[in-house]
């Protein structure tokens, strides 16, 4: 099965990509798929997509920051983090907005140079007040409205990568 054609953007949309300074990502049903494995011990595993990992290192190369916000809360979502080398992995977070403002402050920018991707509801808040708002493909109707842009690729399987490679594309890196 070839690609999907990338959608055309337009040039608002455009014009957001190349203001973005910072890269928030929700973790399950964005940078997963929403899959959760539990073990008979206890433990708990997600799957994750090596090309959105591929993009989110390119992005931090070429000065893009990126933060993890999550209300997950396990030692491999760490690991995974600095893997990436991810400085911001905020776990066990229930109020997203609030640390999300905190990292701008710290890094000198507005939320309008914050692009947020996410797949459900308990991200409307922060959806609602960054200048590139996303919804992965298979985000809840909720989350697709408050989004300027819908990504072609499912959560946990190149969304991540899709709105890096539009990043790097539109700030010319």
């Amino acid at each position: 099965m070839p690609d999907a054609v990338p959608p055309m953007l337009d040039a608002a949309l455009i014009a957001s990509l190349s203001q973005i300074k910072l890269l928030s990502l929700d973790l399950d049903g964005t940078l997963t798929d929403g899959g959760l494995y539990y073990f008979e011990d206890g433990g708990e595993a997600r799957k994750y997509h090596v090309q959105d990992g591929f993009g989110i290192v390119a992005v931090q190369k070429a000065g893009i920051a990126v933060c993890l916000i999550t209300m997950s809360d396990t030692p491999a979502i760490a690991r995974r983090a600095e893997r990436l080398r991810i400085q911001h992995c905020h776990m066990g977070v229930h109020d997203k907005l609030p640390v999300l403002k905190a990292i701008c402050a710290e890094m000198g920018i507005g939320l309008h140079q914050v692009a947020h991707m996410a797949d459900d509801i308990n991200d409307l808040t922060v959806l609602r007040e960054v200048g590139l708002p996303v919804a992965v493909a298979n985000a809840r109707p909720a989350v697709k409205q408050a989004s300027r842009y819908v990504t072609q690729a499912k959560g946990g399987d190149g969304a991540v990568r899709e709105i890096c490679d539009y990043l790097l594309d539109y700030q010319k890196k």
